[in-house]
Parts: C-alpha cells; structure tokens; sequence
C-alpha cells in the first residue's frame, strides 16, 4: 500500500538538504544510497565533512551534490550545519545526521504536514536502533497509518525542516565547536523563547542507527558511552535557574507520557520506537 502524500509534487518544493559528517564513511554512503532510492536530487543536498581521516571525502568527490565543504577540523555541528544551510538556501532547509536511512516520501510528506498545520519547523517519525527488520515496508505502512498524526511542540535534531522565516527571526545555530551536541538544545530553547510552531509528524520516517558519530568522538576521547561528549556546564548557556529546568523537565515528560499513551490506543505504536531484541518499544 503506498501513502496518500505521496503524490505531492516535490518540484514544486523549494528545499534544501544538509549534514555533516565525521569518518563513518559506511553511514554517510547508505544514507546518500537511500536518499537516491527515493528520488532525492543530489544537487540539492550540500555535505559539510569536518576533518574526516577515512575514506569520506573520496566518497563524496564521487557524487553530483549541490556542495560540499571541507572542513580542516571538526568544528562541530553548529559550524557545519550553518555552512550547509547558508552553501544553499532555500525556502526549507533539512538539516540532518548522516547515521539514518529515509524513506518513501518523506520529504513531501513532512513538509506538506508543517505547511498544513502552520508549523515553521517539523521533524519526522523515527525508529532507533539496529536495522534488523524491513524498513521500506514499515516505513510505507506506517506513513500510512499515522499520515495524520501530529505531536505540536515536539521534536528532535536526528532530522528536522526549518522554514526559512525561523533563520530571520532566531538566527543560526551556535557556531561553538565546544558545544559538541548541545547545539540542538541552545537552538530549540530559542525557539521556544520566539514562539514559533514546532512538531513531529508520523506521515514521513526515518531510521536512526544511534548516535554513530557521536559515540566514535567519545571513544577518540577516552569516554566511556555513558558520558556526556560536551561541556558539562554547557546548560548554564540556557540562563535558566534549577527550578526552571526541573519544572520544563517535568512538563516534558508528561507530555511526552500523554502523546505516547495517545498514540498507543489510536495506532497501537507511537512516532518513536526503539529497535530491541527483534521488536519495538515505544517512546
């Protein structure tokens, strides 16, 4: 069965990709072949590599991307997605990791779902974990039967799209490369400083393998995976007071409690699964 949305017509959608990477050769090679599979133009997908040793920028030399930035260090994430965002701009940018696989769709779907709702950024459904079930099927299935499913406030940076109005109201993201993963955090907490609409939509999917990159820096750095990779500090950027912190935490998990509890007796899943043990549990 293939998705309703499928039949948008994504020339007459005026986007942009990007993401970066750092070694991983193998992830960044089954994302691009997925986007490929699913008829994204490579001329609009800009890659920000930031001082890979492997065989990354060979592999990306190879491709008819729209761009490609070499960086000659890994300046992070902030660094790298603004280079992307700006390398190509558009009236929606995707900014992404490179560790995820996409799926039917699912540019037109997502989009077609912010521009539907009045969101200004949206991110799509995600499973996590290891790939041992059939993606493609799941995800058409799934696009399916969650098409009209919306969690308004929710998100995640593994993928998001970005209107390009949020650029001129808020600005970029963070260009410290210290920050090592709390970018998304600085960038959402502005958002929801400015007030503009944000959500998750279960019409598009991605699969996320888990933090590939971000678990090979703790091991360049001796960590161990349960560390933090950035500056344990990095929250004092935010301004916010420990009673405020707590109580945002404990709202957050309320809702994310009701939209899990929400979707579980319409759809019997929920937008966010994780992979284990040959089945899903849902987030």
């Amino acid at each position: 069965m293939q998705p309703n949305t499928h039949k948008i017509n994504m020339n007459k959608i005026d986007y942009a990709i990007t993401f970066a990477c750092y070694n991983q050769v193998e992830y960044t090679r089954q994302c691009v072949d997925s986007m490929i599979k699913y008829g994204v133009d490579l001329s609009r997908l800009v890659v920000v590599d930031n001082g890979s040793t492997d065989q990354t920028r060979s592999y990306l030399e190879t491709l008819p991307l729209g761009g490609r930035i070499f960086n000659q260090a890994n300046l992070g994430c902030g660094v790298a997605w603004n280079q992307g965002a700006l390398a190509l701009q558009s009236e929606w940018t995707i900014i992404m990791n490179n560790d995820v696989l996409v799926s039917q769709g699912w540019i037109g779907n997502m989009i077609n779902a912010a521009e539907q709702n009045g969101l200004k950024i949206i991110s799509p459904a995600l499973i996590e974990g290891p790939l041992d079930y059939d993606f493609d099927t799941f995800a058409i299935e799934s696009s399916v039967k969650m098409k009209n499913a919306l969690r308004i406030g929710g998100r995640h940076a593994v993928c998001l799209a970005v209107h390009k109005s949020v650029w001129l109201e808020i600005g970029y993201f963070q260009p410290i490369p210290k920050l090592l993963g709390y970018e998304d955090s600085m960038f959402f907490h502005e958002v929801d400083k400015a007030g503009i609409p944000i959500g998750m939509t279960g019409s598009s999917w991605l699969h996320h393998y888990g933090s590939i990159t971000q678990s090979a820096m703790k091991q360049e750095r001796g960590l161990a995976e349960k560390d933090g990779l950035g500056y344990r500090y990095n929250y004092r950027l935010l301004q916010q007071s420990w009673l405020e912190r707590k109580l945002k935490k404990i709202k957050r998990v309320r809702q994310q409690k009701l939209w899990r509890e929400q979707e579980l007796a319409q759809f019997g899943m929920t937008m966010h699964g994780q992979r284990q043990d040959g089945g899903f549990s849902w987030e």
